[in-house]
């Protein structure tokens, strides 16, 4: 089933000290961005990648991707000072039925949840990728603790994140309207009343947000190329 996809690509990488854009940073010898493209330029399915980017970058993007395999289904839109903002840019330039938002610092996702998930947001209305939450979770107040949660039912959220166009449109102008900045588009679409499917995804598909997650970056792809 055909799909669209809007990576937000307009972070500053603040978290992971590096100076830059940390989509530039260098995993295995090639920089996030292409290893999130990846499966997205690989799948017949998908027919066009709207990256949300900071104007500055824009060079230095589309020398990275020139060679890209999935250069050809790239258009480029300017992102907001808000991830929400640079998506409902994206929303603007995107077409079809289904569309996809995935973190572009998010380079694992599989192709089968992706298939799933366009299936589900087909179904459904939206879907969203999800594992659940392993740890005791306890909730403090000044750091100490008022009660262990019970975590039976809880799940960590992931992206990408799949709707129906009109309704994740619907709830990004609603969600404007109201000047209300959700966590994530679930969120958004969730306040406007539409329910939400969760896809069970897996463990290996971690956003890269400090530098202590490009160790694990790099032992997913040495665990994958051993897998062949």
């Amino acid at each position: 089933m055909e799909y669209q996809v809007i990576i937000p690509a307009a972070g500053s990488g603040k978290r992971m000290g590096a100076g830059r854009n940390k989509l530039f940073i260098e995993v295995a010898g090639r920089p996030v961005i292409l290893h999130t493209l990846d499966v997205f330029a690989s799948d017949l399915y998908c027919k066009k990648i709207i990256l949300a980017i900071q104007p500055n970058d824009e060079s230095q993007f589309r020398n990275i991707l020139a060679g890209h395999p999935g250069n050809g289904k790239i258009a480029y839109v300017y992102g907001g000072d808000e991830r929400q903002h640079s998506v409902y840019n994206g929303l603007k330039a995107a077409g079809g039925q289904i569309i996809l938002v995935h973190d572009g610092a998010r380079p694992f996702i599989r192709q089968h949840t992706i298939s799933r998930l366009v299936q589900a947001a087909h179904d459904n209305g939206a879907a969203i990728a999800a594992v659940p939450v392993k740890d005791t979770i306890k909730r403090a107040d000044r750091n100490q603790v008022v009660e262990t949660v019970d975590r039976s039912g809880l799940w960590q959220i992931q992206t990408p994140q799949a709707f129906r166009l009109p309704i994740l449109m619907s709830a990004h102008e609603q969600a404007k309207e109201q000047g209300y900045v959700g966590t994530d588009e679930a969120s958004l679409v969730e306040k406007a009343g539409q329910p939400v499917m969760i896809i069970e995804s897996d463990y290996d598909n971690i956003k890269l947000t400090t530098p202590e997650d490009l160790y694990f970056a790099e032992a997913i792809l040495a665990k994958r190329r051993n897998l062949g």
